[in-house]
């Protein structure tokens, strides 16, 4: 077993760093070892989770992206077993060329399986798929207790714990997927723009049916009539007959690329007043009021933020968080108050994401309820934004919501059983496969999520 060196781990957002033992995983058979040592373990796949759930200040890191081998595809029924390091991006690689897309995906192609197993991940098309959870068959758990093997029929306590329980069960070093058929590498897309937030939320919900993926997003800048003005993209696989001819000639071409790297944090950031007020009216004006049928790549569509290496260096030294929450239909308000407290509180929104979610699945610490989904990426410096978010967390909480403890890195502990009302059969089942405790992250400490 590798000798485990030193390191600080930050999340995606690039605060809340702690410094760890990094362990990077070759074997599963290396676990063993590890959760029978003296310190805590958490495992971590690309980082990208934005908070602070996959580290452990003072434990071991366990780094998983070498164990990431595609084990087998079969084609004729679209199922692929992988490594649980196997980052959705290698998978694409290898899956999309031969007529196979990914059943789920968030916004980034770089989240290894078992991290996004461990968040029960949800993309632009959970209004009528669900999330990653649904399409697992199964897995393969290595816990303090030992080896389990978890389908939704075979131990589904534990399977559904897993799902979604940011990696407090153990270590996923395998699964098994159901893919989703693709004639093509590319997207139909049609595209909206609204004046209001009403106007979006009335076209999101009316798209429903229409629309196997759809998002909008908003100008956060916005203020009075216009709040909540938006762009909305939706659309589904194309199939041949969509294309051009020349995209026909090789239809399942895919060769994602990155077109640019912030190679270095600058002194200050680079997402400020001004510059979201000039890319905010620029994405709005450039965008059309209404187009149907355009054809967009995979990247383009799913993963813009991907062709840009490092994108949140931009946000400079002090970093940035990204809040998400979600909350029931009928508590639609929730969204215009987040809107418009941030606003008030003077803290600028580079990137607003709004999406429906539909029903949600068994997994007890699960994300997404049936309801609305607010994502806002925010940066860091503000002496008014902690007071802003706690006030937005007591908001979502009273209506039935909850915040996303993927992106999460400061929700008070106290909200946290309001919020997710079935934390109490998840923590027996993290005792059960762990009963000395050994799994342990910032994240699950500092919210009490074993308490």
């Amino acid at each position: 077993m590798n000798k485990p060196t030193t390191t600080t781990f930050v999340g995606w957002g690039r605060s809340n760093g702690s410094v760890s033992r990094h362990h990077v995983l070759h074997s599963d058979s290396e676990l063993s070892a590890l959760y029978t040592g003296e310190d805590s373990v958490i495992a971590r796949g690309l980082g990208r989770a934005y908070g602070d759930a996959a580290q452990s200040g003072g434990g071991v890191v366990i780094d998983c992206t070498q164990f990431s081998e595609i084990i087998d595809l079969d084609l004729s029924l679209g199922r692929i077993r992988v490594q649980g390091g196997c980052s959705f991006e290698e998978m694409l690689r290898y899956v999309v060329v031969r007529g196979w897309f990914v059943p789920v995906t968030p916004g980034t192609s770089f989240v290894t399986v078992g991290g996004a197993i461990a968040a029960d991940v949800h993309g632009k098309n959970h209004h009528r798929d669900g999330s990653i959870a649904n399409y697992i068959e199964e897995l393969v758990l290595v816990s303090p207790d030992g080896t389990h093997l978890l389908s939704r029929t075979s131990d589904p306590d534990l399977f559904w714990a897993t799902c979604g329980g940011m990696g407090m069960t153990g270590v996923i070093v395998e699964a098994t997927l159901q893919l989703v058929p693709i004639e093509s590498a590319y997207v139909t897309v049609d595209t909206d723009r609204t004046n209001d937030l009403d106007s979006c939320m009335e076209l999101l919900s009316s798209g429903d049916e229409r629309y196997r993926y759809s998002v909008a997003w908003v100008d956060g800048r916005m203020k009075g009539r216009h709040l909540g003005r938006s762009v909305i993209t939706s659309g589904d696989h194309a199939k041949v007959a969509d294309l051009t001819v020349q995209q026909r000639h090789a239809p399942l071409a895919y060769d994602p690329k990155q077109l640019l790297r912030v190679p270095l944090t600058p002194p200050i950031s680079m997402v400020n007043n001004l510059t979201l007020l000039g890319f905010n009216e620029l994405w709005y004006r450039r965008s059309p009021e209404h187009r149907e049928g355009e054809t967009q790549t995979i990247n383009t569509f799913f993963y813009p933020l991907d062709m840009l290496g490092g994108w949140n260096r931009l946000y400079g030294p002090r970093g940035f968080t990204q809040y998400q929450f979600v909350i029931p239909f009928g508590e639609e308000e929730v969204v215009r108050y987040a809107l418009e407290r941030l606003q008030q509180a003077g803290c600028p929104s580079s990137l607003v994401v709004l999406k429906r979610f539909g029903a949600a699945d068994a997994a007890p610490m699960s994300f997404p309820i049936a309801g609305w989904t607010l994502a806002l990426d925010i940066p860091l410096g503000s002496s008014s934004l902690a007071v802003a978010l706690d006030d937005l967390d007591r908001h979502v909480a009273n209506a039935g919501g909850r915040v996303y403890l993927a992106k999460d890195g400061r929700v008070r502990p106290e909200l946290v059983r309001t919020m997710y009302p079935r934390l109490g059969e998840f923590v027996a089942q993290c005792q059960r496969v762990d009963p000395k405790g050994k799994i342990a992250s910032d994240l699950s400490r500092r919210i009490g999520l074993r308490d």
